[in-house]
């Protein structure tokens, strides 16, 4: 599974032909979710804290984040996204 961001232990991925909507994977101390990006709906369990950090990354990266999902449903390697800082 690609990673394209990693920031404060918590680390981003995207499969490659994936269900819609449009959602990124995470993993965060043995904790799992997915995220939707339109909307930040979560899937799964995820600390608050972590969750807080996730979605201000998610503010600031919404069209790249797009854009990743468009590349990966065309097979094609999605980008890096800068992490959170």
């Amino acid at each position: 599974m690609p990673q394209i961001s990693n920031f404060y232990g918590i680390v981003i991925y995207m499969y490659i032909n994936e269900h819609n909507p449009p959602h990124f994977h995470v993993e965060y101390q043995g904790y799992k979710a997915t995220v939707t990006i339109e909307n930040g709906i979560v899937t799964g369990c995820m600390p608050r804290r972590a969750l807080n950090l996730i979605y201000e990354w998610l503010d600031l990266h919404k069209e790249e984040l797009m854009t990743n999902w468009e590349r990966l449903s065309n097979r094609e390697a999605p980008l890096n996204i800068k992490p959170l800082e």
